[in-house]
């Protein structure tokens, strides 16, 4: 019922800039907290960044200042600014939803996590 395509991911130099994005598509009623997660090979998963639907935000320590998380809600998308990159931002990035959908062919509705495919972001020194 509902897809994350995540785009942006690519490389860069430690300073630089990407942006990534995450587009949700399918059927939804609508989509509360988003956040991007990022696992660097052989260490776990970790939570980036979060903002819910009506703006707040959190971010991992290691980033701040440097990440800004925001989402377009009209157009039911995600993004996260990374400036001033550092190798170790170097992982796979996923965004992750948490979404209301109705249940085909019932009045009821359910609270759904969906995750994006990935995307790399590989920062050289």
């Amino acid at each position: 019922q509902v897809q994350l395509g995540e785009s942006g991911g690519g490389l860069a130099q430690a300073g630089g800039t990407l942006r990534l994005s995450c587009a949700a598509s399918g059927r939804f009623f609508r989509i509360d907290d988003m956040g991007w997660y990022r696992q660097a090979p052989g260490k776990q998963r970790e939570l980036v960044a979060s903002i819910t639907r009506d703006g707040n935000t959190n971010y991992l320590d290691s980033v701040k200042g440097r990440f800004t998380i925001s989402r377009d809600n009209a157009k039911n998308t995600l993004y996260l600014q990374m400036n001033s990159l550092k190798p170790e931002d170097t992982a796979a990035y996923y965004c992750n939803a948490h979404t209301i959908t109705r249940v085909a062919g019932s009045t009821n509705y359910r609270y759904l996590e969906v995750w994006g495919q990935g995307t790399l972001v590989t920062v050289s020194s």
